[in-house]
């Protein structure tokens, strides 16, 4: 098992092997084929959600190419890429939102970073979510910069 921490929340990665550790309950573990991928949170609870492939081709092809893994990673763990201080892997949507909230004070940006946060228990199509998970990841970059203590010159 692999985890990954951004933002206080986890993303894991595990690889299990039925023959050795068969799995019981309603999960489906391997029904469609293999690889079989799901995804766990709160909306789907222990029994996860299947990966929806996006193209005609196998699934170990689709997740092998960097762009649909990075795409599925970021739309179902409602997380971003996004390192705003260069900029990296950013899309434009994601600088022009935080350059509205760049120079807010640090309480504003934790009001509505709250007001975010109490959105994502909720349901709302795919897109929205993942836009949901941008904007946390933009505020909370500058939160953190928003609190960082200047050095005195």
């Amino acid at each position: 098992m692999t985890a990954a921490y951004k933002n206080n929340d986890m993303v894991a990665f595990g690889d299990v092997n039925l023959q050795e550790a068969p799995i019981g309950g309603p999960y489906s573990a391997g029904a469609g084929g293999w690889p079989t991928v799901r995804y766990f949170n709160k909306e789907t609870g222990v029994a996860g959600a299947p990966y929806k492939k996006k193209t005609d081709g196998s699934m170990c092809d689709e997740l092998g190419k960097d762009e649909y893994m990075t795409q599925y990673v970021t739309e179902y763990s409602m997380t971003s890429a996004c390192a705003l201080s260069s900029g990296e892997s950013c899309t434009e949507r994601e600088l022009e939102f935080a350059g509205k909230w760049k120079g807010k004070t640090a309480d504003e940006l934790a009001v509505q970073l709250t007001r975010l946060r109490g959105m994502a228990g909720t349901s709302m199509k795919a897109e929205l979510k993942q836009w949901l998970g941008m904007r946390i990841n933009a505020l909370t970059q500058l939160a953190a910069g928003a609190q960082a203590p200047k050095a005195e010159l």
